[in-house]
């Protein structure tokens, strides 16, 4: 008997089923269909940033960089090293060129200067004003 391509498509002896074997074969889906079953390795392999970028995008633009009059006290030595400190009697001190923004008041200074900072606590304001020194908001 001589099979027609017909008969040949209906399945049964090639083990293709009804529509396997007509053109494209077993695609598994059109598009992404899939992606996540049976195409997951394929997507994994070719397109590993197919569901969101690797990492996090930070939106904060500023970084507050703050420093308290304790931690001020225990590095004048080396922010004078580095050339942020100058002056004998009273010390001029540039937390703003050393890159910090914000003076806290944790701790004290019991040094009698004249600090040029961004922004600062009033607490900071305070206890410096009852040691003799001041603080230049420069912001």
């Amino acid at each position: 008997m001589v099979r027609t391509r017909t008969k040949k498509l209906r399945g049964g002896h090639y083990g293709r089923g009804m529509k396997a074997g007509r053109g494209k074969g077993k695609k598994g889906g059109s598009g992404n269909a899939g992606v996540g079953k049976h195409m997951w390795i394929w997507y994994v392999k070719n397109d590993p940033l197919h569901f969101g970028g690797k990492g996090f995008h930070s939106h904060h633009v500023k970084r507050e960089r703050p420093i308290t009059l304790r931690e001020l006290g225990s590095s004048i030595d080396k922010l004078k090293e580095k050339g942020f400190v100058s002056g004998d009697d009273v010390l001029k001190i540039d937390l703003k060129g050393a890159g910090y923004t914000k003076l806290l008041g944790s701790g004290n200074l019991d040094i009698k200067s004249n600090i040029v900072v961004p922004r600062a606590t009033e607490k900071a304001i305070r206890k410096l004003s009852v040691s003799g020194s001041t603080v230049e908001v420069d912001g």
